[in-house]
């Protein structure tokens, strides 16, 4: 692993993290939320952590873990303590889910995706539940998954960069699965129970996980489980309008020259490495980049457009 490097005054209360999940290559799209967190974890003097967020086995790559953390290494990136790996976490998972039993908030669900597409209006994460297992099943049916009952109150969070986020997460998305029906936990689940294992106190990702939160504040409610501070980073947009992604064949991040990659995805954050920048080494590149971070020049940006040039470079 790469040597950390000179932070401002440790503040051991600051933990920060970088969560990805191997379902390919390292892209653009998910290099600005590493870079970020980073950033903001450093310029805190805090720790940053790597999960890899392989919950979803059919969706992980063979060697994509890998491949992501020999990236971050390669751009110079160094990270605190073990990788946690969510692929090796059912039993954590699992207790979890024995609590929430525990204290009546979930109930089982047979209900097929065709019937809830069928019986549902749309809301920001997808169809909203309409609550049909709710009151049990019928003898007929046996139970799939598992559900989480939600409340009609509307939970607020302050996000640091997007402001004031409020949602009824059972009028705008409804009940949601914490065990599919293939018994694999939620990524919804997984996460609240990992950012409490791994002591994160900050929060920094992509705006397209920002409708997510409330859901895992929720959790995090339930559970007893700390609520983390939440700063959600514009992302990243082809011509069209769509998220780079793998669905959206993001080119993989290159790392045949480190700095250069690094000032092109400061850059894109709105910062301004200074002319020359490219041509330093790594460790003056994170030094600067640590010490003039500035996510204010995000605040209420939502997505920013990446040429096919840029996504190339």
């Amino acid at each position: 692993m790469t040597q950390a490097h000179p932070t401002p005054t440790p503040n051991p209360a600051y933990v920060g993290r970088f969560a990805p999940t191997p379902s390919g290559p390292l892209h653009f799209g998910s290099l600005l939320a590493a870079v970020g967190s980073y950033l903001e974890a450093r310029s805190r003097g805090g720790a940053w952590r790597v999960r890899m967020e392989d919950i979803d086995r059919p969706r992980v790559q063979p060697g994509a873990a890998e491949g992501i953390v020999r990236i971050l290494d390669a751009l110079g990136m160094a990270w605190d303590g073990e990788i946690l790996y969510q692929s090796q976490r059912d039993e954590a998972y699992r207790e979890a889910l024995r609590e929430l039993e525990r204290l009546g908030a979930v109930y089982p669900c047979a209900c097929t995706r065709k019937e809830i597409a069928d019986s549902s209006l749309g809301g920001p994460a997808g169809p909203v539940y309409s609550g049909a297992c709710r009151q049990g099943l019928s003898s007929r049916r046996a139970p799939c998954a598992a559900r989480v009952r939600t409340v009609a109150d509307v939970l607020v969070f302050d996000d640091s960069l997007q402001g004031r986020i409020a949602q009824s997460v059972e009028r705008e998305v409804g009940d949601f699965v914490v065990r599919r029906a293939d018994g694999q936990f939620s990524y919804q689940l997984a996460v609240v129970v990992d950012d409490a294992e791994q002591g994160i106190s900050d929060v920094v990702r992509g705006i397209d996980l920002i409708d997510s939160t409330p859901r895992q504040i929720y959790l995090q409610s339930l559970l007893g489980l700390p609520t983390p501070s939440y700063l959600h980073l514009p992302v990243a947009v082809n011509g069209r309008g769509e998220k780079l992604s793998k669905q959206t064949r993001a080119p993989a991040v290159s790392c045949q020259d480190p700095v250069a990659t690094l000032c092109r995805t400061m850059r894109f954050l709105r910062q301004e490495p200074p002319p020359g920048l490219e041509g330093e080494s790594l460790d003056a590149f994170w030094q600067w980049a640590i010490a003039h971070w500035q996510p204010q020049r995000l605040q209420g940006v939502r997505s920013i457009v990446l040429t096919d040039a840029e996504a190339l470079a």
